[in-house]
């Protein structure tokens, strides 16, 4: 493609190439500019729940997900009054699950982590919820653990509309919504998961795991300890 014929809009004062049907997050990352984000993904439509992608175009707060790029916008991004913001979303998350990074099999690999690195996260700030979250290890090959869910939908929309399954989905609503198991035992072992789907291997923090590799790849040699995630946004290539 000739970006020299294609019409562009400023980001944090940089020139973005686009074409027609791009949303602002498509042309930043083809353009190799990071704007945070946990529940987009290339390969989906938009689906705008964690608002971790916010900017400001032409001085007003929008998703850059499901916003469309058009020629001569201005449009901020890493800025402070967003990246505070951004850090209080990542903080309500972590403090609503049970993340505990140290002892976690996606330490590295996780990027929620990493987008917290990223924001210069310190602490959580707010007070921890520690829900009472199961953990299902009744597959032969994945486990399981709900503490570490923060309802980005990935593996829903990856084993609907992908793999043709719709083994997950999110129940309840406000602060009760959870991931849960479309089986009516609730177990992932009732269901025909495996490890060829999608959503087996779209989880970007540590809920899907798979059984008998924790650890095989040290903590300090993963993908987020080598580069931060400004570094290497994400792209097809990656899932």
């Amino acid at each position: 493609m000739n970006q020299d014929k294609l019409e562009t809009f400023t980001l944090d004062g940089q020139p973005i190439p686009f074409s027609a049907g791009q949303t602002i997050i498509q042309a930043a990352m083809a353009a190799g500019v990071y704007i945070p984000h946990l529940c987009f993904h290339p390969e989906f439509k938009p689906h705008g729940s964690c608002k971790l992608c916010t900017v400001k175009v032409n001085g007003r707060q929008t998703a850059s997900c499901t916003y469309f790029a058009q020629a001569n916008l201005v449009v901020e991004s890493n800025i402070t009054e967003l990246n505070d913001e951004r850090r209080a979303l990542l903080q309500m998350l972590f403090v609503e699950g049970n993340h505990f990074c140290p002892s976690c099999e996606k330490s590295g690999d996780c990027q929620l982590q990493a987008t917290a690195y990223e924001l210069k996260m310190m602490s959580p700030h707010f007070d921890h919820f520690f829900p009472d979250r199961p953990v299902d290890a009744t597959h032969p090959d994945y486990l399981l653990d709900f503490n570490r869910c923060i309802l980005c939908s990935l593996c829903v929309r990856a084993s609907r509309d992908v793999d043709g399954k719709a083994v997950f989905a999110l129940s309840g609503r406000g602060i009760n919504s959870h991931l849960i198991v479309n089986a009516e035992s609730g177990n992932l072992v009732d269901t025909d998961f495996s490890s060829t789907d999608k959503a087996a291997h779209i989880c970007p923090v540590g809920v899907i795991l798979k059984k008998r590799v924790g650890f095989a790849v040290p903590i300090g040699q993963r993908r987020f300890d080598a580069q931060p995630i400004s570094a290497q946004p994400l792209s097809k290539e990656d899932v």
